[in-house]
């Protein structure tokens, strides 16, 4: 059932949701992350404990500051001032019940000089790819050969690094700029050059230029979880001199020791929390689309989907590339047979990993846009005898705002329904366990429109402000997207990084 042609009601009905609990340690369930990892411990504190081995990777001088942190990390990290949305962070052991090896602790070199030569390439692709392959290499030679397990790598990065390896940077013009690579009409050519050199040129334009993901893709074959951190995010106060920046930045230490933390414990295998309303096999899909380039009239586009149950567990699996970008309407679509493909390898990965032998009950898909008649036949006929499906339209919208007469703005948890499937859901606004609102401004809603299949809107919305409590990539009170489409972008990026990008369906935590 196509519900696209939503009958509104003629007076929009404003209701409110109780903020989602999330479950810890012992069955015991809050709100806020933070407060239940201090009373109680992280969900799978019975699983994950104790003794740590990690690896650190980088250039001596990142590698030093790393590990000051990580110590650091040990101890309690204070807040400034009493702010209640920012609360201290107890400690490692303390909060997550466990500890990194310091005598086990396995560091990989990176040379500086070559780092430093590399960020003199003026050619994009070219800089970002030989940056990646001094850490990818290393890695990838580790995991074959060594026989010390490491859980986790810690990246540790020059701020230089990231600052240019980012899509659009660009290098300042400078006499020592090196500039090395190919014009564009040698770039994608099917012709072998005489030179072996000119190959291994042509090699960094499959790769996009973005450090993280390019790093991230190249790792995934041989399955190697990373956490790249930037030298400036643990050791600023070694590096900026301004004064009046480091008390400013010093604001977010707590912050930032509870985020790395909640990573770190989630990348080791451990489920920091869970929802707190379980509602038994329901599975939730974010799909995922990329184009394979910039050019603005080609179809071509990988498609790829991102699964998560109420525990919080997460796999991505990529499908087929195909011609999903239609140019007129900026939307992909998925063929027949492809959306066929995605939601049977979801069962079956649902069935066999996540599901304990059973096909969920529902599967509620989530997208930026609109389904198509041909793709819903194929997710229809995936599930027959099966599943239940429900097509969920969710998209960030400005077309108005909620003023009221307090010192704070419209509650997180809002809902205005103005339809039997629309509703606007408000997943930032005033937050009473914090005494404050997430964001500067007066927040806008997201819409949340159910356009296939059969579900009640409210029901729909709490398990929208439910998934935005799910991203283990930090430790805050919530999100204002859903976890199925927070990192929709960032994995399709990681995706279509580069050539031969594994088709294995890995656990979320290799892509962030």
């Amino acid at each position: 059932m196509n519900h696209s042609g939503n009958i509104y009601n003629l007076d929009p009905e404003l209701t409110f949701i109780n903020e989602p609990n999330l479950s810890f340690g012992y069955g015991q369930k809050t709100a806020d992350p933070r407060d239940g990892l201090m009373l109680f411990g992280p969900y799978d504190h019975l699983k994950i404990k104790g003794q740590i081995n990690v690896g650190i990777i980088g250039s001596k001088p990142q590698r030093e500051y790393l590990k000051d942190y990580l110590k650091k990390l040990h101890q309690p990290v204070l807040q400034t001032g009493n702010e209640i949305a920012r609360p201290f962070f107890p400690g490692l052991q303390s909060a997550f019940g466990i500890h990194i090896n310091f005598d086990n602790l396995v560091e990989l070199e990176v040379d500086q000089n070559e780092i430093n030569k590399f960020l003199f390439y003026a050619d994009g692709h070219q800089r970002v790819h030989n940056l990646t392959n001094l850490f990818a290499d290393q890695l990838i030679r580790y995991t074959q050969e060594e026989e010390r397990p490491v859980t986790v790598w810690f990246v540790v990065i020059q701020d230089d690094i990231y600052k240019f390896g980012r899509p659009k940077s660009k290098l300042p013009k400078s006499a020592e700029n090196i500039k090395l690579g190919l014009k564009k009409n040698q770039r994608n050519t099917a012709q072998s050059f005489l030179f072996p050199e000119m190959e291994e040129l042509k090699d960094a334009y499959t790769y996009e230029i973005n450090f993280h993901n390019q790093l991230k893709a190249k790792l995934l074959k041989e399955k190697i979880v990373t956490q790249i951190i930037r030298e400036g995010t643990i050791a600023y106060d070694q590096i900026i001199t301004d004064e009046k920046k480091r008390t400013a930045t010093a604001v977010f230490d707590s912050a930032k020791a509870w985020n790395i933390s909640t990573t770190l414990y989630y990348k080791i295998g451990g489920l920091p929390w869970r929802l707190g309303d379980i509602r038994e096999d329901v599975c939730y899909l974010g799909l995922v689309y990329k184009k394979l380039n910039e050019d603005p009239n080609n179809r071509s586009a990988c498609c790829a989907a991102q699964m998560f149950i109420d525990s919080g567990d997460g796999m991505v699996f990529r499908g087929n590339i195909g011609d999903f970008f239609n140019p007129k309407t900026k939307e992909f679509h998925i063929s027949k047979n492809d959306a066929i493909n995605l939601i049977s390898n979801s069962l079956e990965v649902f069935k066999e990993k996540l599901g304990k032998g059973n096909y969920p009950k529902e599967i509620f898909i989530h997208a930026k846009t609109y389904f198509d008649d041909h793709e819903w036949e194929g997710f229809s006929d995936a599930v027959k005898g099966k599943s239940k499906i429900i097509g969920v339209r969710i998209q960030p919208t400005s077309e108005f705002k909620l003023f009221r007469q307090f010192s704070f703005c419209v509650p997180r948890g809002m809902i205005m329904k103005v339809g039997t499937h629309k509703a606007f859901l408000w997943t930032k606004g005033f937050i009473p366990r914090l005494q404050t609102q997430v964001g500067l401004e007066v927040p806008n809603p997201i819409s949340v429109e159910v356009t296939r299949g059969d579900a009640d809107i409210e029901q729909v919305c709490k398990d929208v402000l439910a998934l935005t409590k799910l991203n283990y990539n930090a430790c805050i009170f919530a999100d204002g997207q859903p976890v199925t489409l927070r990192f929709a972008d960032s994995i399709g990026e990681v995706l279509t990084a580069g050539k031969n990008i594994t088709n294995n369906i890995l656990p979320f935590k290799h892509y962030v």
